[in-house]
């Protein structure tokens, strides 16, 4: 099958209290800010409710300006983002309908001329509906991986690796909190398509992983078998993070303000995924199955 003997850098799995040590650090600082007081996620409009302003000036425009004129309306605090010279991404408190004409006009006047590309009232009842959806959406599709690993694997890899996805989850969660970048309704697909992926590169793992505890042999191991595994699919997980890695990395240079925030949320996520399903998920299994051997044996009595 394999030789458990051939020369490997070291042993994942008799490392692996070092990876769940790694984690903890990584996850830790992001929960404290998700938990504390004050801080949290730092929601957009489609949470909290605002007006979003998508402009198109006539001219070359600096942020500088812009705020400069918003600052009249007491709107100084808005979050301006800067696709290119003329194209501007605008969120601000709700404005009524008046105030948001009062708004484009004094931009259009003060700074030649504007095209209004989309302008749009996100209200905080459509923010309750959309955490809530979002909160379902996660319950859903975690309850649906652990029944398809179930069926496919077994129940505690199912567990294992929702356990590493909740690890994903609350990396990219807590690097949002600590820098206090905007959620918003795209980052909730973010979330979710970070899950996708994560799974993915997991299964893998755990398939290859069902095949040679086939062919285990009484003298090898769980840790041993799963080690080799581990390195069997490196080399697999290592390029297919790297190639998504590559696009993501262009799309946050090259992709403009507007999905800005979504690519880092896939960034983040996918090179958490890939963390985690190499160090995590597997791991966790091998101790979930130590657990359950050590449950069967039985003590031994003196007559």
């Amino acid at each position: 099958m394999f030789n458990l003997r051939e020369k490997m850098p070291f042993h994942f799995i008799r490392l692996r209290r070092f990876w769940y040590a790694i984690s903890i650090l990584v996850v830790i600082p992001g929960l404290i800010s998700l938990l504390m007081p004050g801080r949290g996620l730092n929601l957009g409009i489609d949470f909290t409710g605002g007006s979003l302003l998508d402009l198109k000036f006539n001219r070359p425009v600096a942020v500088e300006e812009v705020r400069g004129v918003l600052a009249g309306f007491g709107l100084e605090a808005a979050s301006i983002q800067r696709s290119d010279e003329t194209d501007f991404l605008i969120r601000v408190r709700e404005l009524s309908e008046n105030e948001s004409t009062d708004v484009i006009n004094a931009l259009g006047d003060r700074l030649g001329g504007v095209t209004v590309q989309r302008n749009e009232r996100v209200g905080p009842v459509i923010g309750r509906e959309l955490i809530q959806k979002a909160i379902m959406a996660l319950l859903i599709a975690s309850v649906l991986m652990v029944v398809y690993i179930t069926w496919r694997f077994e129940f505690k890899q199912g567990i294992a690796a929702i356990i590493a996805l909740l690890h994903d989850t609350l990396v990219v969660l807590g690097v949002f909190s600590l820098f206090r970048i905007e959620a918003d309704s795209a980052f909730v697909a973010a979330v979710l398509t970070v899950m996708g992926y994560s799974i993915n590169d997991t299964i893998v793992i755990f398939d290859r992983i069902r095949e040679n505890m086939l062919k285990k042999k009484k003298d090898e191991t769980i840790e041993d078998i799963v080690n080799v595994s581990l390195w069997q699919t490196l080399a697999r997980s290592i390029n297919t993070v790297l190639t998504v890695v590559f696009v993501l990395v262009a799309l946050l240079v090259l992709g403009g303000a507007t999905i800005h925030n979504f690519v880092l949320a896939m960034l983040v996520g996918v090179a958490s995924g890939a963390y985690s399903s190499i160090f995590n998920a597997s791991p966790l299994w091998v101790d979930f199955k130590l657990l359950e051997l050590r449950g069967r044996q039985k003590p031994a009595y003196k007559s």
